[in-house]
């Protein structure tokens, strides 16, 4: 029972104020010694008290519990020798204890297990908590208690946000050992071809100082043994092989003794960048789209560009002085035969041969072509004729030979069944709808006998755009000289740039637009394998899990030319994919998580914020002579506390209670109220009277 008293005025205060201005005077009465002024007090008295009506008050309260908070930590690194044995017989007997005490309630949280697309894996155990404690009022948190190997990411330097003990149960064993391998400095992009500089650190948990043997490997093949001193940042030097995603790795062997060897590997993912790509573009007869490969080349960051434009042929004579004909003379020579080799693409732009290139360097950009060179013929109606560079030793190159026509024939450019599956005119803009969204063009230059792969087609179906591999090169011929309308907006224009850069970037054995390709790619714990091919199915995938186990995925069709598959994984590392004559590599999972940066067991990262809230922080089991990890757990006790005692001892942990309570119900007893409250006032006026009657 709690039992207060209070005030319910019958009157507002400022009339009771008013009322009550005779017990002033009848106060002074009794100073002056005024007859009577005892009874007149009284009798006043009894007036205020009726009008002031006191009720006792007598509330049932419930009273409220303390929330504790157990927080279980379900980390990767919990899964290391028998840690989730002595996490789960710790919950067990926690919850055994805790439930002796009807007043807490108990609250378990699971935490530090990553989702799928979590790249972190971070022990985040402090985020759990606040999460757990958010709907409960201050006063009635009574403390948390965490089972935890120590490595938690979110630990606060500080006192945590709530004021309450924190105590630390923590897994494992003191004389845990391990090494591991990071990088200490890995760029994010390279020059491919080009040497790369790194630095690495192996790191032990005992003194040792080395050396130890690291094997560097580069997208799956090891290209070297380097030797390490353990503590020491160490300098290496990898070259990155290609364009695009490159996987350098590197390991350490296992000790007998490790806790485990998830982090005896180091992975780095680096993109490489191609050096800017030369180009060659040399331009012949003048038409109205002479400049639109000048404009788009010379808009592309990564292509450094070398034109030059046959303005005047040799045959016209115009009694032009010699030294007037040009800025500078064309270098034949030194472009042709001296550095053609430094060229990743050469295109001849409506170009015929005129005598102003030596019959015999059309054979020297031949050979180009065979030792791995790139070749575009940008056609117009000279490729036709007489002079046309298909009647040079060029044409070992090319991949078609003129007919002599010239069909000059609107028409809409369309892909062909191959080019919607190729990847240089796959899903170009416009070509969904039929006719295609885009401008018509007016020229195609006849030829027969194609060959290589035709991705377009112009007037009567006759092959428009051809695209095909000579030895160790490539050749690329677009069969027309319309494509600037497209640039000029005429009809609403069309794709030019994104065709001609694809084109381009083809011929330059870009590996992205490789019509034969598999890439795979971790996204978070899932993998992701995508297969291009012009074939109608691959077949599936071959996947080898780090562990060694083989997996088969199927790939389903996503766009022509384009399958992809994808399969949920467990393990955290290199994945080896395979499909035909193809293999890709993939790291599934967080790229060195700071999950397994370091795995030994340690109350050094909970002890700051434990001993700030009178917690504390301890080990479950005992450490073993042998150094081993056992399942055996020692408890504290547990002992209910106020908020002003101690919350740990030397085999106990303390949890707060809260005075905080529910009201329930309210019994009213008015003191003034009813027949006795009359009587009172009756009495007391009564007696005045009879007084003042006298």
């Amino acid at each position: 029972m709690n039992w207060s008293l209070s005030f319910e005025p019958l009157i507002t205060w400022p009339l009771l104020a008013v009322v009550l201005v005779p017990l002033l005077l009848a106060l002074a009465g009794l100073w002056f010694r005024q007859r009577g002024a005892i009874f007149r007090l009284a009798a006043l008295i009894a007036l205020a008290a009726a009008l002031l009506n006191p009720v006792f008050l007598d509330e049932e309260r419930e009273p409220l519990k303390s929330i504790v908070a157990v927080v279980v930590d379900r980390s990767q690194s919990q899964d290391i020798g028998d840690r989730t044995k002595q996490t789960d017989a710790a919950l067990a007997g926690l919850q055994q204890r805790l439930g002796r005490f009807k007043q807490f309630d108990v609250r378990v949280v699971e935490a530090g297990k990553a989702e799928a697309a979590d790249e972190r894996t971070e022990t985040r155990l402090f985020s759990s908590l606040e999460n757990a404690f958010r709907d409960v009022p201050p006063s009635r948190i009574g403390g948390a208690i965490m089972i935890t190997d120590g490595e938690v990411h979110d630990a606060p330097s500080g006192t945590p946000d709530f004021n309450a003990p924190l105590h630390a149960l923590i897994t494992g064993n003191e004389h845990e050992r391990d090494r591991r391998i990071r990088f200490e400095n890995a760029p994010r992009f390279g020059l491919v071809g080009k040497p790369l500089d790194m630095t690495y650190r192996v790191i032990a948990t005992n003194n040792d100082t080395g050396p130890v043997d690291v094997r560097v490997s580069v997208n799956g093949e090891q290209v070297s043994v380097e030797h390490a001193n353990i503590g020491q940042a160490m300098p290496l030097q990898v070259t990155i092989p290609s364009a695009g995603r490159n996987i350098v790795e590197l390991a350490i062997n296992h000790e007998p003794g490790e806790l485990t060897d998830t982090n005896n590997r180091a992975i780095a993912l680096i993109d490489g960048i191609r050096e800017n790509l030369r180009v060659l573009l040399v331009s012949g007869e003048p038409h109205a789209g002479e400049r639109t490969w000048r404009n788009l080349l010379k808009s592309d960051a990564s292509v450094d560009l070398v034109h030059f434009t046959i303005l005047r042929p040799p045959e016209k004579q115009d009694g032009t002085p010699i030294n007037e004909l040009s800025l500078i003379a064309f270098p034949t020579r030194e472009l042709f035969v001296e550095k053609i080799k430094d060229f990743d693409l050469i295109i001849f732009d409506r170009y015929q041969h005129r005598d102003v290139l030596p019959i015999l360097y059309y054979d020297y950009i031949s050979e180009y072509v065979e030792k791995g060179g790139a070749l575009l013929i940008a056609a117009g109606p000279e490729y036709a004729g007489e002079s046309s560079i298909a009647r040079t030793p060029l044409m070992s190159a090319l991949p078609a030979m003129p007919t002599g026509e010239v069909i000059d024939k609107a028409f809409y450019p369309r892909l062909t069944d191959t080019g919607q599956r190729h990847p240089v005119t796959r899903g170009l803009d416009g070509s969904a709808t039929e006719p295609p969204h885009w401008s018509r063009w007016f020229r195609t230059i006849g030829v027969e006998n194609p060959e290589g792969e035709v991705v377009m087609k112009g007037a009567d179906n006759r092959p428009l755009l051809l695209l095909d591999r000579k030895g160790e090169g490539r050749v690329g011929m677009l069969l027309s000289d319309q494509g600037w309308l497209w640039a000029r907006g005429f009809e609403g224009g069309g794709p030019h740039v994104q065709l001609y850069r694809r084109i381009a970037h083809w011929l330059m054995k870009e590996p992205e637009l490789e019509e034969e390709r598999l890439t795979a790619d971790g996204r978070g714990m899932v993998l992701e394998i995508r297969r291009q091919t012009m074939s109608d199915d691959p077949g599936p995938a071959q996947v080898i899990t780090p562990s060694g186990k083989a997996l088969i995925v199927r790939l389903e069709k996503s766009d022509p030319g384009v399958f992809l598959g994808r399969v949920e994984t467990s393990e955290i590392g290199l994945y080896q994919v395979g499909n035909g004559d193809l293999t890709a590599l993939a790291h599934v999972g967080p790229v060195n998580a700071p999950e397994f940066t370091d795995v030994v067991s340690t109350e050094n990262r909970l002890k700051p914020p434990a001993e700030a809230t009178g917690g504390s922080v301890r080990r479950l089991a005992p450490a073993s002579p042998l150094g081993n990890l056992t399942s055996t757990v020692m408890l504290p006790s547990i002992v209910p506390v106020r908020s002003s005692g101690a919350a740990s001892g030397n085999d106990w942990i303390g949890l707060r209670t809260t005075d905080d309570s529910v009201l329930k119900a309210v019994s009213r007893v008015p003191l003034f109220g009813g027949f006795l409250g009359l009587g009172l006032l009756l009495l007391a006026m009564g007696s005045m009277w009879y007084r003042e009657g006298r």
